[in-house]
Order: C-alpha cells, then sequence, then structure tokens
C-alpha cells in the first residue's frame, strides 16, 4: 500500500516552490538519483505554473497536489478546477518549429515515465505523472 500526501496549494506562482520541495523530498524519501529528482521538479514546476498562469483560477482558489509514494515509483496527480482546456487542440510541438511559451506538457512528458493529462473545458484539468526508480 502505498503511503499518499496531499497538499491544497493556493493558485498563487510563489506556492510552486513549495510544491517542488515538498515533492523532492518525497523522490529523495524513495531512492531516486539526483537527475531523476531534478526530472521530477521540473515537471511539477511546469505543471504547476501552467494551473497559476492558464487555468484562469484566482488567486484564493486552491489546487490539489496528491503524491502516492510507492517502492519503485512516485505518483503525482495535479487538479484544478479552472477553465480547462480542449485536448484535441493540442499539438506536439515540431522540433523544428519551438517557440516560448506553449512547451509545458511536452516537458512534462519528456521527464516523466508515465503521463496523462485529462482536461475539459470549463471543468479543469488532471495531470498524473509517474516516475519509476530505476535500479543502478
Amino acid at each position: 500500500m502505498a503511503d499518499t500526501l496531499k497538499l491544497m496549494v493556493p493558485g498563487k506562482p510563489e506556492y510552486v516552490r513549495t510544491v517542488r520541495l515538498a515533492v523532492s523530498s518525497l523522490a529523495n524519501k524513495i531512492g531516486f538519483d539526483i537527475e531523476a529528482i531534478e526530472d521530477i521538479k521540473v515537471a511539477v514546476s511546469e505543471a504547476c505554473s501552467n494551473i497559476v498562469c492558464h487555468s484562469d483560477i484566482d488567486s484564493d482558489r486552491l489546487y490539489q497536489v496528491a503524491c502516492n509514494i510507492c517502492d519503485d515509483r512516485i505518483e503525482i496527480l495535479i487538479e484544478d478546477e479552472g477553465v480547462g482546456f480542449d485536448m484535441d487542440m493540442y499539438e506536439e510541438p515540431s522540433p523544428d518549429q519551438i517557440k516560448e511559451g506553449g512547451l509545458g506538457v511536452f516537458i512534462i512528458r519528456a521527464l516523466m515515465d508515465e503521463v496523462n493529462v485529462r482536461s475539459e473545458v470549463g471543468s479543469g484539468t488532471r495531470i498524473k505523472m509517474v516516475k519509476y526508480v530505476t535500479a543502478e
């Protein structure tokens, strides 16, 4: 059975760092190496920053970060009740046409082992990320 840590986070940019630190501490506890911890921190930062910048939740509303701590992995679920977006409209960026912005989901998918994004206009967004501890 996995241990779970849940955080209710204000929709303010200054709390993204706090979430990063909490999740990296859990990843360290499980036994991830420094490179994997950095990947997890960047992925979590991208997901939280997307909520703060794009979900249209005001700074008084909260979003949730839940971390399931397992023997061989960390599962991170980040959910908001913001405006959401139409996943059918999402296009994977082309490497030869990289532009500033719009790379959050692409970066998260590149850094984590499993990523599932569910979003619906008017109903918010749910991002589940999984990273496995690799044997050395």
